[in-house]
């Protein structure tokens, strides 16, 4: 069995020439950040743009999808295939909206907001917790805080 010869030729689905310019632009800020020289920066910080722009395009994606409902099943598929869009990031968001739909349900995960995946996870936390960008504003003791991770200045769903 031979193996699958990779083309460069993408079948683009119907749809796609609306949202390309703002992706193809999102791309090109992505490519920006990569490229900017990160002098007198924390190693973190100099990720901090590319998680911010990372998260806008998956936002975009979701937003046209789920909350204006402008784009195809099939176009969204393509832009998770294709990553453009951070599926697992969307599946949470989407999750915290069903909940949130959900009358019988009271309970709200609060990842409605939610900055990236990582800000979630224990393990990558002091004491087993959450990031510190998950506590809502009136419940923190500092007034400016920046996530370590991704530089999220709060993304908890009750602020």
């Amino acid at each position: 069995i031979m193996p699958k010869v990779k083309t460069s030729r993408v079948k683009y689905p119907e749809g796609w020439e609306l949202i390309e310019p703002t992706l193809s632009e999102l791309q090109a800020k992505m490519r920006e950040a990569e490229l900017d020289p990160h002098d007198n920066k924390r190693k973190c910080e100099a990720l901090w743009p590319i998680f911010k722009i990372a998260h806008q395009k998956s936002r975009y994606v979701y937003d046209l999808y789920y909350k204006r409902k402008e784009i195809s099943k099939e176009l969204f598929d393509f832009c998770l295939d294709q990553r453009y869009a951070d599926r697992n990031l969307i599946a949470k968001w989407k999750k915290a909206q069903k909940t949130l739909l959900s009358i019988s349900n009271f309970f709200t995960p609060g990842y409605e907001r939610l900055c990236c995946l990582r800000c979630m996870q224990p393990r990558d936390h002091n004491f087993q917790t959450t990031c510190v960008c998950r506590v809502p504003k009136h419940l923190r003791e500092e007034k400016v805080i920046e996530c370590v991770h991704c530089g999220c200045g709060g993304c908890a769903s009750g602020d």
